[in-house]
């Protein structure tokens, strides 16, 4: 994941660069972005009820000087209804999101808890992001 981000930094020019990668990793796999509605559902029937780390890799490059980091949280879904699932995939909400859901809408219902960072889930680690270029967070 931090070399993915770094990729991305790579491509971009500018006094001030910051990419970030994120993924869902579940049993060790990297689910990645379910193709259609059948794969989304697929990827909800394997996370109900369980934990699964959400990971994201963080590139600043300020000035030239890259910082870098990794950053994990892991979220655990309820036990979900056939129901809600499909309540679920036809909101669409799946489409284009790593690990088939969005925690910061519809897909928030998903979840019976987290530990960890929530905006790391959304795709931005803020924490860490502070870590990597405080001067972001300096008033001026």
């Amino acid at each position: 994941m931090v070399e993915n981000a770094r990729r991305k930094a790579a491509a971009v020019r500018g006094e001030l660069v910051i990419a970030c990668d994120t993924d869902v990793v579940l049993d060790g796999e990297v689910l990645g972005k379910p193709e259609n509605a059948e794969e989304a559902r697929a990827y909800l029937d394997r996370m109900s009820g369980r934990a699964h780390t959400v990971m994201s890799g963080l590139v600043v490059v300020a000035d030239g000087e890259e910082r870098s980091g990794l950053e994990k949280t892991e979220v655990v879904f309820r036990r979900l209804s056939a129901e809600e699932k499909e309540r679920y995939v036809a909101f669409g909400e799946w489409r284009g999101r790593s690990g088939g859901y969005a925690i910061q809408t519809l897909g928030s219902s998903l979840v019976e808890r987290l530990e960890g960072s929530v905006s790391n889930v959304v795709g931005l680690p803020v924490g860490l992001l502070a870590e990597l270029a405080p001067a972001l967070f300096e008033q001026r």
